[in-house]
């Protein structure tokens, strides 16, 4: 299941669909262009919170999931604490398999 999740990730990294940073993402959620975020386990207490309850009054759904580094990785980038997922379809088969996985 991991590797069908990194793959929709990369894929959706490679088409332009994941937004990464707490700033960026931030931006896209005011503009409600986030349909999925992903948070890093092991990102600070004080992130979780901040997102939990942005992600919650915006009804977008927030799952954890790997660590930093690995996270980073499957987009292609260096560390992530947080990435954001703006095509609903990449979205929707994401969140399905993080929900089966967890």
């Amino acid at each position: 299941m991991n590797i069908k999740i990194k793959n929709l990730l990369t894929l959706a990294a490679k088409s332009g669909n994941i937004v990464s940073g707490d700033e960026t993402c931030i931006n896209y959620l005011k503009k409600n262009a986030i349909h999925l975020i992903i948070l890093a386990e092991d990102a600070s207490e004080n992130t979780k919170k901040k997102f939990k309850d942005k992600a919650a009054y915006r009804d977008i759904p927030i799952r954890f999931w790997q660590q930093k580094e690995e996270l980073g990785n499957t987009i292609g980038k260096t560390s992530r604490t947080i990435i954001g997922v703006i095509d609903k379809g990449f979205a929707e088969k994401i969140l399905k398999y993080l929900d089966e996985l967890l």
